[in-house]
């Protein structure tokens, strides 16, 4: 329990709002129920929302000491009081969530609150699985990353060895992800493999693709398969050997068949044809084959997981 006193240049204020200023990291909706539940009491009892502080009046604070801290990068999960997650699988070590397109993982110049990983944190702590507060605490962190306007499966581990396991497995390619994309014309070969050498411009934050190598670039190999084509668009799932900065992106444009609804390297005619303006891309499929030893991990070994729905497939190539 924390106390406040009310001063002279506070008083006046109605009670919901001086929380709010004082307890910035308390969302909106939680302080409107703590003030029914009474845990936000004045002079000891329990006083309306909209109640007018007087100068010496004491409020009493039944919160969790989180809500008092600064705000900062770390704790702005605590201001998400309902967390939307889409959630494909989860168990003690870890979270697969099924992000959509618009969302962004981590926090970046556009937007610090609605982040991925801010709804995983929120959501495991209101589950009362996690809290920054607890002794050697292990903040919920992300093992892969997906464009904001990208959707699809992003793995969240609970723990520092399953963030370890995972990352390596990563690395060594022991994990599978495959891609749904929807692309401008059909791609010749039906089925390929599509390798080159990568090079990005981080000030137009812009990537090249090159057949051979150049300075600077990275390699890139992306296997593809078409699934279906209709009229000029063609559905195709896309696995990636190496994860490069818009990959498929780059790699699928390279062979003439753009992503739909890519304002990068796609075809701004059709794009707008149709009304995307986002790529149709997403990973939809994430699989564990770990051939190798994966530690607490091994009950995962040949475990595949699917996105329920993909909306552009559901779009442009509907089940008969």
């Amino acid at each position: 329990m924390r106390e406040f006193t009310i001063g002279k240049n506070d008083a006046g204020q109605r009670l919901d709002r001086f929380v709010s200023k004082n307890l910035p990291l308390l969302p909106p909706a939680l302080l409107q129920k703590y003030i029914r539940l009474k845990r936000i009491k004045v002079n000891g009892r329990g006083a309306k929302r909209d109640v007018r502080l007087s100068a010496g009046d004491v409020l009493q604070l039944y919160i969790n000491d989180e809500f008092f801290d600064k705000p900062n990068e770390e704790n702005l999960f605590l201001t998400l009081f309902q967390p939307r997650l889409d959630i494909v699988y989860e168990d003690e070590n870890l979270l697969l969530a099924d992000k959509r397109p618009g969302l962004v993982v981590h926090a970046d110049e556009t937007e610090k609150i609605n982040t991925l990983i801010n709804h995983i944190q929120a959501y495991l702590y209101q589950k009362k699985e996690w809290s920054p507060r607890w002794e050697n605490a292990f903040a919920p962190a992300l093992c892969n990353r997906i464009d904001r306007n990208t959707g699809g499966i992003v793995i969240a581990a609970k723990n520092a060895e399953t963030l370890r396991i995972v990352n390596k497995k990563i690395r060594d390619q022991e994990l599978k992800k495959s891609y749904l994309c929807v692309t401008v014309g059909c791609p010749r070969p039906a089925a390929g493999k599509i390798e080159g050498f990568l090079l990005k411009d981080e000030a137009k934050k812009q990537v090249s693709f090159y057949r051979r190598p150049v300075p600077g670039g990275r390699s890139a190999v992306t296997l593809y398969r078409t699934l279906e084509s209709r009229g000029e668009l063609s559905l195709v799932e896309c696995r990636l050997l190496t994860g490069r900065t818009h990959q498929i992106r780059v790699s699928m444009a390279e062979i003439g068949c753009p992503l739909l609804g890519d304002g990068k390297y796609g075809n701004g005619d059709v794009n707008r044809k149709y009304r995307e303006t986002r790529q149709a891309l997403y990973s939809y499929k994430l699989a564990f084959p770990l051939p190798t030893d994966a530690g607490i991990l091994n009950y995962l070994r040949g475990r595949e997981f699917t996105v329920p729905s993909v909306p552009f497939r559901e779009k442009y190539f509907p089940k008969d």
